[in-house]
């Protein structure tokens, strides 16, 4: 009886009520208890497997024995454990690429900066929360050339209850595209580093592991996309391949891009998607009204900006338009599939250096009150990066076949990135900094010339292990300038940590006293790859608000190999949340 009258009380409700708003007050998190992740846990078996395409059998590096390997789930918010034992001879970590990784940059995996390899016999788990992040991204081996094989799709889901910006579809599916070699990637690439040249190129392209009906023995290694008619279709798209940009096209069909790098864009519509190597893509695909009697390709092809050898060749996979009917029409339809005539894709030219500039100016950020563009309006510091290739001096040791004992590097503002022996976050953490890198890498080149002109007489470029420390929060601009140096050539540009806003693009040389003026601070796209036109510039800028140390490299395998890369450290913040947290226990040691 007492209790029915206390809570039948105005006075004793009203107290219960501002009690509960001090709690929430105080502990906020408690407000959005119930839109909290949960936790999912992965293994990853590094193990060894043979594969069969275009005749010929080798062994590969898989996870769990899948090629390419599992599909990742998870929804905004969600914590991912992914316990990773290596079982093969080889070395290995996995970057989860795109992942902010906020405050959990011991997980990011990128060989000797964030941590060092899991070696064979050892074990590693990944701890990582997924914040502010849905959309498509993919994970893959950061070690030398063994993503090659080692890689597969990351799906974030929204929310529960949380619709899509754009039509429901009514089916997903992720398409990875690839590369394959019928040699071992981990000796095309060091034989190239003995030699100094270029490495030898893919003898396939591949799409969900398959490369199609256009290359010899792989009739079989088509993959086929069924499709009800009247039916919209997500595509999740994801450029795996090691050192080709894509064009993709599905013939008689219209692609609408919703979403690029687990970023949702402005929809627009197109009949081609131009996708680098670590790039991801969302389009809308909307099947007509009533099955056609036609097959219809969707093909991909390489997108060639520079003057280096390539695989010159297309993957292509079939989009099937299922029939309703009877079972005893079911081997009348498969006999009648096999004759329906095929329609093919039309794709740019391999050198059509001014698609990827229309295309890329469409792509454009929500820019919405439900998804804002937070682009910082001010800059605290600014930056001009070179980014291209040059020549380096062997020793006479070693006998490159260069000019003069010299062998091909990449360079960012002429320093050929080289990296350590241990890890350079651990180095970071624990205050022991002396011999693993220098805080010197310049903020511009070391002299200015015609960039996408004449290149200098002196090709020579410097090694080192050179970072550029952050203070926390510090807002970044970064002109990224394409060189003709051995030959001008698009650069897709990946930066771990952080998101970027691509707020400028332009060919020739960037003129800093015009080009500023043209920015895009409005809606400008949001992504973590970008590509460097070839004979061009871009300009990105993002938030420091990350703390730990962050890889940025050229996303074409053979030019990362070159040492085209450099890194970001970001001091701790002030507050217990602007700090990273100690490494875990089982951080594998170099």
């Amino acid at each position: 009886m007492a209790y029915s009258f206390l809570l039948s009380s105005p006075t004793f409700l009203k107290a219960i009520f501002f009690t509960l708003c001090a709690i929430l007050w105080v502990f906020p998190e408690l407000a959005f208890a119930k839109h909290a992740g949960i936790t999912r846990h992965y293994k990853f078996d590094i193990k060894l497997q043979k594969v069969t395409r275009l005749c010929q059998t080798k062994s590969i590096v898989t996870v769990n024995g899948q090629f390419p390997g599992p599909r990742i789930i998870a929804r905004e918010g969600d914590t991912l454990l992914i316990k990773v034992a290596n079982h093969v001879p080889n070395n290995i970590t996995i970057h989860w690429h795109g992942i902010r990784q906020l405050r959990s940059g011991w997980a990011d995996g990128p060989a000797y900066v964030t941590q060092c390899p899991i070696q064979t016999g050892q074990t590693y788990l990944y701890n990582f929360t997924v914040t502010g992040q849905r959309g498509t991204l993919f994970w893959h081996a950061h070690i030398s050339w063994l993503r090659a094989t080692v890689y597969g799709p990351i799906v974030i889901l929204p929310k529960r209850n949380v619709p899509y910006p754009f039509p429901q579809p009514f089916k997903e599916v992720p398409i990875i595209f690839g590369e394959w070699w019928k040699a071992d990637t981990e000796r095309v690439i060091n034989q190239a580093t003995q030699t100094g040249l270029a490495p030898n190129v893919s003898d396939a392209y591949t799409m969900n592991g398959l490369p199609g009906p256009l290359y010899n023995c792989s009739a079989k290694d088509t993959f086929k996309l069924k499709v009800k008619p009247g039916k919209t279709y997500l595509l999740r798209l994801v450029n795996a391949a090691l050192n080709n940009e894509l064009f993709f096209s599905v013939a008689n069909h219209t692609l609408t891009v919703v979403e690029v790098d687990a970023v949702y864009v402005k929809p627009f519509k197109t009949q081609t998607i131009l996708i680098t190597p670590g790039q991801t893509t969302n389009v809308l695909l909307r099947t007509k009204p009533k099955a056609p009697n036609a097959t219809f390709v969707m093909a991909a092809r390489p997108y060639i900006s520079g003057p280096a050898a390539f695989d010159n060749s297309t993957t292509t996979a079939l989009l099937e338009y299922e029939k309703a009917s009877s079972p005893n029409d079911k081997k009348k339809k498969n006999n009648n599939r096999n004759k329906l005539p095929l329609v093919r894709p039309v794709l740019p030219q391999l050198n059509d250096t001014s698609f990827p500039f229309k295309y890329n100016q469409k792509i454009r950020s929500l820019a919405n009150a439900k998804f804002p563009a937070k682009v910082p309006k001010a800059v605290d510091r600014k930056f001009f990066f070179t980014v291209g290739l040059g020549l380096g001096s062997c020793s006479k040791r070693q006998a490159c076949q260069g000019p003069n004992n010299t062998r091909v590097l990449a360079a960012i503002n002429n320093v050929s990135f080289v990296l350590p022996n241990t890890a350079l976050l651990q180095a970071h953490f624990f205050n022991k900094t002396k011999g693993v890198y220098t805080t010197d890498f310049p903020a511009n080149p070391p002299f200015k010339f015609n960039y996408t002109g004449n290149p200098p007489s002196n090709m020579l470029v410097n090694t080192g292990t050179k970072v550029v420390v952050l203070p926390y929060k510090t807002s970044v601009e970064l002109v990224l300038q394409d060189t003709s140096i051995i030959g001008a050539e698009s650069h897709p540009l990946h930066l771990h940590g952080f998101n970027f806003f691509v707020v400028g693009l332009g060919s020739g040389n960037f003129d800093p006293k015009k080009d500023p003026s043209k920015f895009n601070l409005l809606d400008p796209a949001e992504r973590n790859t970008v590509g460097v036109p070839s004979g061009g510039w871009v300009a990105i800028r993002f938030l420091a608000d990350n703390p730990g140390v962050w890889f940025m490299h050229c996303h074409l395998e053979v030019h990362t190999s070159w040492g085209l890369k450099m890194a970001w450290v970001v001091l701790d913040g002030k507050r217990p949340h602007q700090k990273l947290p100690p490494p875990p226990s089982d951080l594998p040691k170099c």
